[in-house]
Parts: structure tokens; sequence; C-alpha cells
């Protein structure tokens, strides 16, 4: 009966990764691989928690978060409110879809080298290239959920005689909540990935820098740590999200 409800819970992924660690552990003690650019995990942990203790990690993620937020924060706002925008009302919907869809195609990367020539190598450059990465799932997803609100509800407002702005913000947005969040929670993996790519490419701090620091000195487990310190800060955002959004959206 423990057996079955063990294998009915997330502890079954849990005892994956752990499996998985342990076999990584195993190949590299009894000589399976021998390349130095794969370490023991054991050691990758221990040179994890000196990094944590002796708060390199810290300031290094943190730099890289503020940065993902900025850029996160504002694409999100001008997303929901152009998605909000282009669904409801024809003319804006007809005026900005043609940019929009010549725009999103785009690959982010893309516009690195335009970034570091109006922008530079700060933080402007980098809040840019994350607001371009993660406006567009947020913007399409709001656009949608507008699209699918029910005709009949908004039949009903018009005849109680509200305004097209109490439409849009009494019956419109509570129905695309769900959708909005969707785009959210998208844009977030989608900034966690663009902050450590603008990093690499220039940067004196952040978590993609010390990553790319760690490969070119062949600091190997600070490397490893680096990008296990990334998979655990993207696990961690996504557990926060999904909670927040059932308070939010308890419906």
């Amino acid at each position: 009966m423990k057996l079955q409800k063990f294998v009915h819970t997330r502890l079954t992924g849990v005892a994956l990764i752990f499996f998985l660690a342990v076999c990584w552990e195993v190949a590299v003690r009894m000589g399976v691989t021998t390349s130095p650019s794969i370490p023991r995990v054991s050691t990758i942990f221990y040179t994890w928690g000196k990094l944590i203790v002796s708060g390199v990690i810290a300031e290094q993620l943190g730099s890289s978060l503020y940065r993902m937020f900025i850029g996160y924060l504002i694409a999100s706002m001008l997303g929901i409110f152009i998605g909000l925008m282009m669904g409801y009302f024809r003319f804006i919907d007809n005026l900005l879809e043609p940019i929009v869809e010549l725009l999103r195609p785009i690959p982010t990367p893309a516009y690195i080298p335009i970034a570091i020539l109006l922008l530079g190598l700060g933080t402007e450059m980098k809040v840019f290239l994350i607001a371009a990465a993660t406006f567009f799932p947020v913007l399409l997803n709001t656009y949608s959920g507008v699209r699918l609100v029910d005709p009949v509800q908004i039949n009903t407002g018009r005849t109680f005689c509200l305004s097209p702005t109490e439409i849009l913000w009494k019956i419109i947005l509570p129905s695309t909540i769900p959708q909005i969040f969707t785009g959210l929670r998208i844009s977030l993996g989608i900034g966690l990935i663009m902050v450590v790519i603008s990093e690499m490419v220039a940067a004196n701090s952040g978590i993609g820098y010390f990553i790319l620091q760690a490969q070119r000195t062949f600091e190997v487990s600070q490397m490893y740590a680096g990008i296990f310190t990334l998979g655990v800060a993207g696990y961690l955002l996504n557990f926060i999200f999904i909670h927040v959004e059932k308070r939010i959206v308890h419906w």
C-alpha cells in the first residue's frame, strides 16, 4: 500500500534524479569515463556547497534574477495591455497584427548586435533582450484569451449599458486571466534562458557569465554547479508561480 502511494507522488521523480546521480557517481568512480570534463557528482555538490557558503552563487544569481525580472515585468505589462487592446478592438488588431507577425518569428538572439550598438553592454541591453523574448508569449496568449470570451457575456454587458472600458475590465479581463497566466508561465522560463544567453555574450556578472568563465578557466566543477543552480532556480520559480496562479485563478 505504501509503495502504491509512493508511485503516485512526485517523490518518484526525485527518486529518479537521485538514481541518475548515483549512476553518474559510480560510473566515474569505476573509471567508465575518465574525461576531466565529467567530474564526480559528489565533487560538484561539494563545490556547489562551497560557492553557496562563500556567497558567490547568491551574488551571481541575484544579478541575473534582477535583470530577468525587470525585463519580464516590462514585457508582461506591455503584453497584457496590447493583447487586450488587439483582442477587443478590431482597429488596433488590424493596425498592429502585421508588425507583430513580422517581428515574432525573429529569434531574440538576432537582436543582440543591435542591442549592443544602441544600448551598450550594460544592464539595459540585457533587459531589452529579456523583454523582447518574453513579450510575445504573453501577448499571444492574452489575445487568444480575449478571442475565446463568450460573445453572450459581452452582449449581456452591453445590454446592461456597460461602457467598452467596463466590459473590458469587468468581463473580458477576468475571463482571460487563465490564458494570461499561461503566457506568463511560458515567458518566465524564456526569461531565464535569455538572461543566461545575454550574460554569456557580454557581461561581467551573473550566473551565465559565471558558467562561461568557469568553462574558460577549466573550473569544471564550478561550471556544473552553476548549471545545477539554474535548474534549481528554474524549478523554484515555476513552483512559486504555480502556487500564486492557484490562489489567483482558484476557480
